[in-house]
């Protein structure tokens, strides 16, 4: 197969996070007759079209389901190459080290990067290095001092660290109840069997706080999912029921309910938390308030 070029694999990637190609336009800086051209050759050389069109909008192909995710953690190691070069021959507040959690919602990391573009013309950070990991893993950088700023979800409360809501999501439930059209009351999970995931992401603690806190009766399927996607396709076997942020469901088509509790959706919140005492917390302070700035509706 000849090579494939880094720009289409951004190009495909940015397609698949938005499901649109004249927003993946956008994003990329590009013509979209560029953007389609440089996917159209990616497809060309994978052997198979990776998105369809139709009136509900871009959607992957089944081939594209499988090699897409390949796409995304190919480009997430190329640009680890880079930032850990940067990080490497960076000093001191040239760059600002940011954990994220894997629940994060895609567009919250972009809306990260946007804000610490936008500090850098106002002398703040320079550089930007991301890592992604566990609630454990990111807590223990945070304390050691491995990480300057780590974005998770709002759970659990790390003492004398700030915290700040930055972002927030609608959560829906996949499997257990037909008719994706009609939301679902969180009283209507009473009783349900909800498939979990091992407590690594923040999920799992989230979805424990939230039934319990409304006092809701219900069970823990037997067995644990590995992954979002894995998720999405116990509950569709019916194994019970899953509540995952929009973010996370494989495609908009997938059949799914919004989750609504007294009249309102049911979200689960991001927070931003540092250490007050870093030489960057004024820095990081201020772009806790230009991440939250960049992801409120307008």
């Amino acid at each position: 197969m000849e090579r494939v070029s880094i720009e289409a694999f951004r190009y495909a990637r940015s397609v698949w996070k938005s499901g649109s190609f004249s927003a993946a336009a956008r994003s990329q800086n590009v013509s979209q007759p560029g953007l389609s051209n440089g996917i159209a050759k990616l497809e060309e050389r994978l052997g198979d079209r990776l998105f369809e069109r139709s009136t509900r909008g871009v959607q992957p192909t089944v081939f594209g389901l499988e090699i897409l995710p390949l796409i995304d953690r190919a480009l997430v190691a190329v640009d680890a190459v880079g930032s850990e070069a940067r990080r490497l021959t960076a000093t001191g507040d040239e760059f600002v080290r940011v954990g994220v959690s894997p629940l994060i919602d895609p567009s919250l990391v972009a809306a990260i990067y946007e804000a610490v573009h936008r500090q850098t013309a106002l002398g703040g950070p320079r550089q930007l290095v991301m890592r992604e990991a566990n609630m454990a893993e990111l807590r223990d950088a945070l304390l050691a001092n491995q990480l300057d700023l780590v974005l998770m979800p709002s759970v659990g409360f790390l003492q004398g660290y700030e915290h700040r809501i930055v972002a927030s999501e609608p959560l829906v439930v996949v499997g257990g109840h037909e008719g994706d059209d009609v939301p679902l009351s969180l009283n209507d999970l009473q009783g349900a069997e909800l498939i979990l995931m091992p407590d690594t992401c923040g999920l799992t603690a989230f979805t424990r706080d939230l039934v319990q806190a409304h006092k809701l009766r219900w069970k823990p399927y037997a067995g644990e999912a590995a992954s979002y996607r894995v998720l999405e396709e116990w509950a569709n076997l019916g194994l019970g029921s899953a509540i995952v942020p929009l973010s996370k469901l494989t495609s908009p088509e997938t059949p799914h309910r919004s989750l609504r509790a007294d009249g309102e959706d049911v979200e689960i919140f991001y927070q931003a938390v540092w250490d007050p005492g870093s030489p960057l917390a004024d820095d990081l302070h201020r772009l806790a308030d230009l991440l939250s700035a960049t992801t409120q509706p307008h």
